[in-house]
């Protein structure tokens, strides 16, 4: 009886997939790893990656395998890959973000596995959308696209005009600028974030939040510098995987930080000090220039 009703079953499913691979034009079909455990973590993986006539998802709680069946002219296996991992579940190609992880049911938290990090060479992209069945809508993908940028643009923005303001050796236009950066990163929808934007986002959001937190607080320069140190790495971190709107120069002093030595990010390719101001305006130099 069991045997019968597992045919059955298998007989359903297939059905179940040849009518809706009929339903997907320039059908392409992959199998890929997804890691989960049970059937809670079935019904969120098939919902994320599914999209009406454009991809559909079979996942097998017990393989851990998922069949991705998807039209190739519309989409790919990168980003269904991703809309699942921003569910909160890891594949070979893609790490969910750990506070989304962290927040699945306790028996949908799979073991995880160590893995590389998304490439930072990875170019940004939208998610795609239902809308993608429709090419009349392209319109709306630039749209977001352009939104997601100008939310880190005002974060790099800020943190220039920040940079500035230890140039020139005031700590009341520092402590104003971090508060601007800090509102300007409470404004980014990470969800919006394209993928590999999103893991590093995800890494360094509480250093970049508490950093300007800690410079908007105080008018101390002393400290100001302090703190922008750490902080001006988040900020390389971030802004080497997003990109900015034009050039943006890496650059070192050797004497900062009680000759240790530290980085910060300008616009320009000229050194201007904000660890020493006008004390030692030219220390420095030039050690990467991100395009």
């Amino acid at each position: 009886m069991k045997s019968i009703k597992k045919i059955l079953m298998a007989i359903t499913l297939l059905l179940s997939m040849t009518i809706a691979n009929a339903q997907i034009k320039n059908a392409k079909t992959e199998t890929v790893k997804i890691y989960g455990n049970c059937g809670m973590c079935e019904t969120t993986i098939e919902k994320a990656g599914n999209l009406k006539k454009v991809a559909q998802v079979d996942w097998d709680k017990d393989t851990k395998m998922a069949t991705l069946t998807y039209d190739s002219a519309q989409t790919n296996q990168d980003e269904i890959l991703k809309r699942i991992a921003l569910a909160g579940y890891d594949s070979d190609k893609f790490l969910a973000p750990d506070t989304t992880y962290d927040a699945l049911h306790g028996c949908c938290q799979y073991e995880r596995e160590a893995k590389v990090a998304v490439s930072t060479e990875m170019k940004m992209e939208t998610t795609t959308t239902e809308n993608h069945a429709n090419h009349a809508n392209h319109s709306d993908a630039a749209v977001a696209k352009q939104k997601v940028e100008t939310n880190l643009k005002v974060v790099f923005d800020t943190y220039f005009l920040l940079k500035d303001a230890l140039v020139k050796t005031d700590g009341k236009a520092a402590a104003t600028a971090a508060k601007d950066v800090l509102t300007a990163l409470n404004a980014v929808k990470m969800d919006e974030l394209a993928m590999d934007v999103h893991m590093i986002w995800m890494k360094e959001m509480k250093g970049l939040m508490a950093g300007a937190k800690n410079i908007s607080e105080t008018q101390d320069i002393k400290r100001q510098r302090e703190f922008f140190i750490p902080f001006s790495k988040s900020m390389y971190e971030l802004i080497k995987v997003a990109k900015y709107e034009t050039l943006v120069y890496l650059q070192f002093c050797p004497m900062a930080n009680d000759g240790k030595g530290a980085n910060w990010l300008s616009k320009e390719n000229a050194v201007k000090n904000p660890y020493y101001g006008s004390q030692m305006m030219t220390c420095g130099k030039t050690v990467e220039t991100i395009q």
